[in-house]
């Protein structure tokens, strides 16, 4: 029977449901796979699909997780996932698909389902258990302990001996799940489980059935009667009575993300730090340095109010500001700020506003904080109200960290007491290190709420903490139904754990649900324990114990028995954290947002959904990412949605829900203590109805000599709702010149002209926007010449190049009338595991763009942390690019130095700046990082400069990792015209290893799949007749052989086409079958062709035979004519 489509079979289905008085029997099959990819998986779908038409279900088989939605499986009976892997569905997905077991659908897991979805807990409970490890596939023996479910009736109690891949599991509960089948250990090796091994189970769950096997690794279990009448009965039982109730479904529905809208409405702020809104929507915005503006949502303008003087050393200044509660009768406005002069303090105070001037002469200092002016660090400053008039403000540990070497600051020694945090956080009788809680009174004292942490009253101890144990709590948040405290606590420095000292550098979510003690110096996350240690000795002692924490620091004036630790809501490090995998890698510093809840926006036409209903918003000033956080009625960490995931913010700093229902965010920018164009207040608007139109323009140049003739495009606009779009150009002065889609203008003259597109949907919406063209100054061209091959490199082949540069104002190299010693010519080798295809585009024009001998050192720098602390020419948070070259430059063994350093972190070199540890880098990469740094010494170590003309010889790479790419790369900026601006121009050139692994192609033919060898690890392609891959733009000038290396288990023959897979033949080669698991050769002696060509492998038939082939990789051998070394 000829298979039919996906959406061929889904209209069948769809039809079906609607026509047939009773529902079908239809079952989703899902193989979708973002790890590991088992070869079973075709000969899966084939029996499953069998099963289907012996049994009376529709199978409906695919891979697109874009599938997984309400309105697709309200149509199915059961899905099985088979031998899925990895992260396979969006946030999205998984709640439609939480919603179809919760309506009582079914769920049948094959072998790798049980390794799919690990940072969803639910899944995880579907399932009953998780992948762990494996041994080699091999034969075992399994019992049937259980005879009396479908899955299991044929085969009886009993033993069974078969081969397979035998899964060890965690997180399994035999108490929540019926087992079926175990796995007897002692039948095969390297089991991992012990006497208690499941491997077939299944139960009731969340309103629906979930049946798991752990069988069905191997093609061959496809074809066992055994396992063919296991899975039938599986399936059978998940269908069960083939009744969905989407009534009983209880997870909500996760909004489109395109139904979010963000508008950034002011920018250039300096160092924000925190925000509130007045009970007219204005917003109070306070900046570190003193600044307190005022944002108008009625002009969308931003005005300057007024400026408080402050000490702004360290990270001290205006640090946090919170309308009070009953402003409208007394107009008081709080702040807390480190004022200038003698006293080391800082304060809270609160100002009359009465929305128009500031009145410094009303001001009231309700609390003064004694800190430290010595040495740096740890403000905290966050200032927030709950709804019974109570304020919070939250207090760093005012200790200096760089001298611990990232781990707890306790040092007791004479004279180092700000270098011990046992005299803040962890004092009972200080106000550093904590969350404060006082109720201000309206003469200017304040008084003590019930239930803080100390009774008032009780010695060595001061009444106001409310939360004690922090280090630096920075944005605090209060759930403002249930009283909960929410707060981010940005952790030490270390990368790794330290022998004898404790655990790395966690950072911290932390709920406090009632008063209490959060760990800090001793403690971190879920209790992971700091050592005592001797800073004079420089001797570790025991680990603290969390059970029974005690401060016996000489520094301490507090109580020594402290209250009991709480552990964290949600920690994490700079790695991957294996307990919640979702906050991804790299810099961190949490924050706690609010808390929303939709009956507080009644009325508000765009409010939030239901699904965000009482649930807090995290996010991470370094990652840069926003999470919805799912908590159960106690509080407990359920799992962290992405919010709004392909939304760009620039480092969050701040986060409130305004009076019209939106989130405001604040953004603080990407380099610390600098003014950052992009320091921002930005509105996130849930658009619930219609949305407007998005404008964008494609212009084919956007600058060139006069007179300048754009084609320029409006095709990419879109309207979210479908509708049509009108469409106004303009592109002189303000009248609309043009009203198509497409349109072609001339600027007669020099000048730089601001065109602006506004498109109207048919609803009446609109939105605009601009680009700039800038004529009178055209773009320099630039072309590389090779002589030979210009896509591969061979060992120590001798190049020669010449690199052509033409400029309409400037002239060019050919006639000397161009400045060659504006031309940048580099010649680098990367290893392999570089996007080169991403970096070799080609025709970039750009300022921006790297022109120095190691661009990917700049990208790899681009795509990280580093540039919230350091730029290339100035110091930030930590010295300059250009500073750290000078200094290392001439040293011996310097790029080896810095690469380990970006790694592990630390300080001691450059004052009392601390740089984070980078963990999720390999050592090839900082080390590509550290070359591109110290290249900007102009001789420094590694850096490559050629003549526009010459030779080179293909020896940079070495024998261990010569798997990489040449990379050409030749720039000139030219001189620009006036008042246009230079134009920088590059042209890269990429030579790549001549052995192209299979799975990398850029085209492939329909159902053309990635599998595996069986017990290999390595991506093979599986091709049968007239199917095919191709690699786009490959030059065989020079190629004499092409080898595939590949396992053939039906003979046939291979075909090598240009340009098409019925494209011009130039070689073909026969496939004989080749032995077991073993990888044979078979090559093809291409026609002799010019140019770079798509060069398509087509797989046939041969006679009667059926080709089948799996593919590993793709060798150009050249002609002795290449391989001429000097």
């Amino acid at each position: 029977m000829k298979q039919l489509t996906f959406w061929a079979l889904l209209l069948t289905v769809l039809w079906s449901s609607c026509s047939a008085p009773q529902r079908e029997k239809n079952v989703l099959l899902f193989s979708h796979t973002q790890g590991y990819r088992h070869q079973s998986i075709e000969a899966g779908i084939e029996a499953i699909e069998k099963l289907g038409q012996e049994n009376g279900w529709t199978v409906v088989a695919t891979e697109d997780p874009t599938q997984i939605t309400e309105e697709v499986l309200r149509d199915f009976s059961a899905v099985i996932f088979l031998n899925t892997t990895q992260d396979i569905l969006d946030n999205a997905q998984q709640a439609d698909f939480e919603r179809f077991i919760q309506a009582g659908g079914g769920f049948v897991g094959i072998h790798a389902a049980a390794d799919t979805e690990y940072d969803w807990p639910w899944y995880g409970e579907l399932v009953g258990g998780w992948f762990k490890s494996h041994p080699r596939t091999q034969e075992a023996t399994l019992e049937v302990v259980d005879d009396s479910h479908p899955a299991s009736q044929k085969a009886g109690l009993g033993k069974v001996t078969r081969t397979d891949e035998w899964y060890d599991y965690k997180n399994f509960d035999k108490e929540k799940v019926n087992v079926l089948m175990v796995l007897d250990e002692s039948s095969y090796e390297d089991g991992g489980m012990g006497d208690y091994h499941p491997l077939v189970w299944y139960h009731e769950f969340d309103g629906g059935r979930a049946f798991y096997t752990g069988m069905g690794h191997t093609p061959e279990s496809f074809e066992e009667a055994f396992f063919l009448d296991h899975l039938k009965g599986g399936i059978e039982w998940a269908i069960g009575d083939d009744q969905l109730d989407y009534a009983r479904a209880h997870t909500l529905r996760v909004p489109f993300e395109n139904r979010f809208v963000k508008t950034v409405l002011v920018s250039n702020l300096n160092e924000p730090m925190e925000f509130d809104f007045l009970p007219d929507g204005r917003a109070i915005i306070v900046e570190r340095k003193g600044a307190i503006r005022i944002w108008d949502p009625q002009s969308n303008a931003t005005d300057s109010l007024t400026s408080i003087p402050v000490w702004d050393e360290f990270e001290d200044g205006l640090m946090g500001v919170a309308v009070a509660p009953d402003y409208p009768e007394s107009k008081w406005v709080y702040v807390y700020y480190a004022p200038p002069g003698e006293e080391s303090i800082n304060q809270i105070s609160r100002f009359k506003f009465d929305g128009t001037t500031w009145d410094f002469a009303s001001e009231q200092v309700i609390m003064k904080v004694e800190t430290q002016r010595v040495t740096c660090c740890h403000s905290g400053g966050s200032l927030e109200f709950d709804r019974h008039g109570n304020l919070f403000l939250s207090t760093g540990d005012d200790t200096n960290p760089f001298a611990s070497d990232g781990f707890a600051p306790i040092d007791e020694q004479s004279g180092r007491e700000p270098w011990d945090a046992q005299r803040t956080s962890s004092n009972t009788n200080d106000l550093r290190g904590k969350i404060l809680r006082i109720h201000p009174e309206p003469d200017g004292s304040y008084t003590i709420p019930e239930g803080n942490l100390f009774p008032e009253g009780t010695p060595d101890t001061r009444p106001e903490i409310f939360v004690m144990g922090c280090r630096n709590p920075f944005r605090i948040s209060i759930d403002q139904k249930r009283d909960w405290l929410y707060w981010g606590d940005v952790g030490p420095d270390a990368g790794k754990d330290g022998e004898m000292r404790g655990p790395k550098g966690y950072d911290e979510i932390n709920l406090a649900k009632k008063a209490g003690y959060y760990g800090w110096p001793y403690f971190r996350g879920d209790g992971k324990a700091y050592n005592d240690y001797d800073f004079a000795k420089k001797q570790s002692g025991e680990p603290f114990n969390p059970e029974n924490p005690i401060n016996d620091s000489p520094n301490n004036t507090g109580l020594q028995e402290l209250p009991p630790f709480t552990p964290s809501l949600i920690w994490y490090s700079y790695d991957e954290s294996e307990e919640f995998p979702w906050v991804k890698t790299g810099g961190k510093n949490p924050m706690a947002g609010p808390v929303y809840y939709q009956d507080q926006f009644a009325g508000v036409e765009n409010r939030y959904p239901e699904y965000f209903d009482g649930k807090l918003f995290i996010y991470e000033w370094m990652r840069n990412w926003i999470f919805v956080i799912h908590q159960d009625e106690e509080g407990k960490f359920i799992q962290a949605d992405p919010f709004v995931p392909n939304m760009e913010f620039s480092r969050p700093m701040d986060m409130v829900f305004g009076p019209d229902g939106a989130l405001y965010v604040l953004e603080y920018g990407q380099t610390w203590f600098a003014r950052n164009q992009d320091a921002r207040l930005s509105r996130v608007e849930y658009v619930s109805g219609n949305r407007a139109p998005i404008a964008r323009i494609t212009a084919d140049k956007p600058a060139g000599a006069a007179p300048l003739t754009v084609a320029f495009s409006a095709e990419k606009s879109e309207d979210l709702d479908r509708e049509g779009l009108t469409y106004a150009w303009t592109f002189e002065g303000d009248a609309v010149q043009e009203r198509t889609a497409d349109a072609s203008y001339t600027f007669e003259q020099a000048g730089i002209y601001p065109v602006k597109l506004q498109v109207t949907d048919e609803s009446g919406n609109t939105d605009e926007t601009t680009v700039e063209i800038q004529v009178g100054n055209e773009a320099p061209q630039i072309v590389w010449k090779l002589d030979g091959n210009q896509s591969f490199y061979w060992d120590k082949a001798t190049i020669d190049y010449e690199v052509a540069v033409t400029d309409k104002e400037d002239g060019s190299l050919a006639d000397g009338s161009l400045d060659a010693s504006r031309v940048k010519v580099s010649i680098d080798y990367l290893p392999e595991g570089y996007d080169v295809v991403e970096m070799a585009m080609g025709h970039q024009t750009a300022d921006d763009q790297p022109m120095g001998a190691f661009a990917k050192g700049q990208q790899l720098i681009d795509g990280s942390d580093c540039k919230a602390c350091h730029a290339v020419d100035r110091k930030v948070n930590g010295p300059s690019y250009l500073e750290i070259a000078e200094r290392y430059a001439e040293e011996d063994g310097a790029t080896a130095y810095l690469a380990e350093k970006i790694i592990k972190g630390g300080g001691g070199k450059w004052g009392e700046t601390v740089m984070s540890a980078h963990p999720q880098l390999t050592l090839e990469q900082t080390t590509t990082i550290a070359e591109y740094i110290l290249s900007l010494a102009g001789d420094g170590e590694g850096q490559s400069t050629f003549p526009a003309k010459g030779a080179f010889v293909t020896n940079l790479h070495d024998k261990d990792n010569k798997e990489g790419a040449y990379i050409l790369l030749a720039t000139y900026a030219d001189k620009g015209n006036g008042a246009i601006q230079s134009i920088t121009s590059q042209e890269m050139l990429v030579l790549r290893y001549p052995k192209l692994e299979a799975e990398r192609y850029d085209q492939k033919s329909n159902g053309t799949k990635i599998g595996s060898v069986r017990d290999r690890n390595d991506g093979m392609v599986d091709l049968t007749n007239n199917q095919y891959i191709a690699f786009e733009g490959i030059d065989l000038t020079g190629v004499q052989e092409i080898t595939l290396l590949a396992q053939v288990k039906g003979s046939g023959k291979v075909e090598l086409h240009l340009d098409g897979n019925e494209g011009k033949l130039a070689g073909s080669a026969s496939l004989t079958v080749t032995e077991g698991d073993e990888l044979q050769t078979f090559t093809i002696t291409p026609e002799a062709t010019g140019g770079k060509h798509d060069l398509y492998f087509v797989f046939k038939n041969a006679g009667d035979n059926q080709v089948n082939a799996a593919l590993d990789r793709v060798n150009f051998s050249p002609g002795s004519s290449l391989l001429s070394a000097k």
